[in-house]
């Protein structure tokens, strides 16, 4: 064999190797190396390691979402100009995160405000000084994810949806298990679909929030796949169904600790006048029955009268 055709044969084999270093669940991951490594900047000359083999942590794609809008790096795809506000209203935030992803249990923004948040990142108290206590990271056993697809040619089978929904969610997001997809139910006048998924309190093994986050970013065509053209859209018969909106609801564990002081004004406004309209309500009923007592005892005195 001939000195070129070994090296053809080996800068062959180096291209080959260098298409499969890659990170297909995350697209701005760095990857290089042999064996193949691959890391996401979190910070400056903040490199962390990724296992590409499933969906990044949330907490770390958060973070990578930060660092790279502060640096004037592009996050999105498509070029919408406004990001959807997320159902909590804080929306994304800097994130501390433990070594292996997870959230930790307080959260400040690099500020003075601190709050306690979820197994999903999310806030689930009143906003606090740095003294606040956040004892433990509440798991979330259970996201809805609220979805409206897109006009289609044919009317959707409500029988069939749960399944095509469990399948695509199964194939797209790292072979999540299906069967935590408990209940779907489907307003074909809205083309509103509600997903329940559930795990049982106490698993761990299974993560909800990297599954809907992942999600959240495809229907928002902000996708975090290094195949950012494939959506997530279930098959019903021979139509693809795709998604223009989403909100997911979070369900932990145990119960957030909000007060009244998280109440916005609006809100409070609506409770003080229903509050109001319920007193002014017995005050009138009070005084009615007052006046009735009052003819009734007059009455009463009239007829003694007469009869005497």
């Amino acid at each position: 064999m001939s000195i070129w055709t070994v090296l053809v044969l080996v800068a062959f084999a180096a291209g080959a190797s260098a298409q499969d270093c890659q990170c297909n669940t995350m697209k701005w991951a760095n990857c290089d190396g042999t064996p193949c490594v691959c890391t996401i900047l979190l910070g400056d000359n903040i490199r962390q390691p990724l296992n590409c083999s499933s969906l990044i942590p949330k907490c770390f794609l958060m973070k990578a979402e930060m660092y790279r809008a502060k640096k004037g790096l592009s996050t999105r795809t498509g070029g919408k100009p406004v990001e959807s506000a997320f159902v909590d209203n804080d929306g994304i935030y800097d994130p501390e995160c433990e070594s292996n992803g997870n959230f930790k249990a307080k959260q400040c923004n690099n500020t003075e405000e601190c709050w306690c948040v979820n197994s999903a990142g999310v806030r689930r108290t009143d906003k606090g000084d740095k003294n606040i206590k956040c004892d433990k990271l509440v798991e979330t056993h259970w996201v809805r994810l609220q979805l409206t697809h897109k006009p289609v040619t044919t009317p959707l089978n409500a029988n069939d949806l749960k399944a095509a929904i469990a399948n695509a969610i199964q194939t797209r997001y790292g072979n999540f298990d299906k069967s935590m997809v408990e209940n779907v139910e489907y307003d074909a006048d809205s083309r509103m679909i509600v997903v329940d998924v559930k795990k049982p309190i106490g698993n761990r093994q299974h993560d909800l929030a990297n599954m809907a986050y992942y999600m959240e970013k495809d229907v928002k065509v902000l996708p975090l796949f290094k195949d950012d053209k494939v959506k997530f859209a279930p098959t019903l018969g021979n139509q693809n169904v795709e998604m223009e909106n989403i909100l997911v609801y979070y369900v932990d564990e145990e119960a957030p600790t909000f007060t009244m002081k998280n109440l916005s004004g609006g809100i409070i406004a609506v409770i003080v006048v229903v509050v109001l309209a319920v007193v002014a309500g017995l005050l009138v009923l009070f005084f009615a029955k007052k006046r009735q007592d009052r003819k009734y005892k007059q009455a009463q005195t009239s007829e003694m009268a007469t009869m005497s």
